[in-house]
């Protein structure tokens, strides 16, 4: 497989991002990608790259949750944090998070690990560094997209008004210094992770704290149903 450079495939109305990313990191991390997914076996699958800016454009983003890497085995990863295809079992981190949904606001526990319908109404999805390799958790963690990721925040925080930032574990929360906190709303606890999540994320109600921060600043609510 051949690749230009990967960053043509994220979408028109997401390029200006790329406006204040230095043109050497882009090259040094588009080579980079292009190297692993033509060597390895690299997930999300290439086409799914940047679906959460595909799903999500700038002006609709309302929530933002922030996930680490992209799961790592087979079948699992589809470019949108914390989500899997309607086919594949839901993982562990996914299970806990509808768990607190069910706890929060009462609906019931999905079926399904897609997390489209979300993504559709402004909920973006967005793992700080975009790509793995193949049953290899955090392999492409310190090549580049962490530099990436921080510019998509600040550009959603300077551009956009009253969105919720939801920051799960310690990883996320590292980029809570490039938010905008007069006129957005962070929420944070720990990862949703067998783990950990124990420790403070159920209990933590983030999807009614969301909506009824958008409600007060007259934005239409999530509808969180699955």
């Amino acid at each position: 497989m051949k690749l230009d450079n990967i960053f043509k495939k994220l979408p028109n109305e997401w390029q200006f991002v790329l406006e204040d990313f230095e043109e050497a990191s882009q090259v040094q991390l588009s080579h980079f990608v292009k190297k692993e997914y033509e060597s390895k076996e690299i997930y999300p699958q290439v086409e799914n790259l940047f679906w959460a800016f595909e799903l999500t454009p700038l002006k609709k983003v309302k929530v933002i949750i922030l996930g680490q890497d992209p799961y790592h085995g087979e079948g699992q990863a589809q470019g949108l944090a914390f989500s899997v295809p309607k086919n594949i079992k839901i993982p562990p981190s996914l299970k806990n998070i509808f768990k607190e949904l069910n706890e929060d606001l009462g609906m019931p526990i999905p079926s399904s690990g897609s997390l489209e319908k979300w993504a559709k109404q402004g909920v973006f999805l967005l793992n700080t560094v975009l790509t793995v390799e193949k049953s290899k958790a955090g392999s492409h963690r310190k090549k580049g997209w962490e530099q990436f990721s921080s510019q998509v925040i600040k550009e959603i925080s300077n551009r956009n008004k009253n969105c919720v930032f939801i920051l799960w574990g310690s990883p996320a929360q590292k980029f809570k210094k490039f938010i905008n906190t007069d006129k957005h709303l962070i929420l944070e606890s720990v990862h949703p992770s067998p783990l950990s999540s124990y420790r403070g994320f159920f209990g933590s109600r983030p999807f009614s704290k969301a909506n009824d921060f958008l409600k007060k600043n007259g934005r239409k609510e999530i509808d969180w149903s699955l």
